[in-house]
């Protein structure tokens, strides 16, 4: 439906109109079976205006997920800037448009911090899976929406705080949520409630 050269139903960059209620998260994990050590990563989430074609509706979202960016904390993100440049090293990219489609290239700056909210700027390119869009950019103010812990043996939420505190400052973070019993989210405090 999206594939074809000169399919009307094509989507387009002129398709990717900013919409409100983007966010960025952290995650620090690790995977014992591949090897991977424990690690810090921040994830972005661009929303678009929705889409349709042919009476059909699909959100439109870019996803960039797994960037390793180093910073002193949650707080200390202006300035930064992080790249990969084939998919899955280390950074992922997607485009959701009724389904996920991989983008190869990621280039993300860190513009701004005002309190919770950065001014990202991102670019994917390398259509990985014929979506017809070569290249899409995203420019805009995400909220911070916490940070995960999901590593193994984590038995308290203190226990994923102290471990997270290695990684980055945790000042103003607090419990938010317990997932699958590994699985600890802190948000600042304002917002767990």
């Amino acid at each position: 439906m999206i594939d074809e050269a000169g399919d009307d139903d094509a989507l387009d960059r002129s398709d990717f109109v900013p919409a409100e209620g983007g966010e960025w998260r952290g995650l620090l994990f690790e995977n014992p079976t591949l090897g991977l050590a424990p690690q810090l990563t921040w994830s972005f989430h661009f929303p678009f205006q929705p889409v349709s074609r042919d009476q059909e509706s699909s959100p439109l979202t870019l996803d960039v997920e797994w960037l390793p960016i180093p910073a002193d904390g949650w707080r200390s993100m202006t300035g930064r800037s992080a790249s990969s440049s084939r998919f899955a090293e280390p950074g992922e990219a997607s485009v959701y448009h009724f389904a996920h489609h991989r983008y190869d290239a990621i280039h993300l700056q860190i513009l701004e911090q005002r309190d919770l909210a950065i001014h990202v700027r991102a670019n994917v390119s390398g259509d990985l899976d014929g979506l017809g869009v070569e290249s899409v950019a995203a420019d805009a103010w995400l909220d911070f929406a916490g940070i995960t812990v999901a590593l193994r043996d984590m038995a308290t939420a203190d226990a994923a705080l102290a471990r997270l505190s290695e990684f980055s400052d945790i000042t103003g973070l607090a419990h938010a949520a317990v997932a699958g019993g590994i699985h600890y989210r802190f948000a600042p405090s304002g917002l767990v409630g």
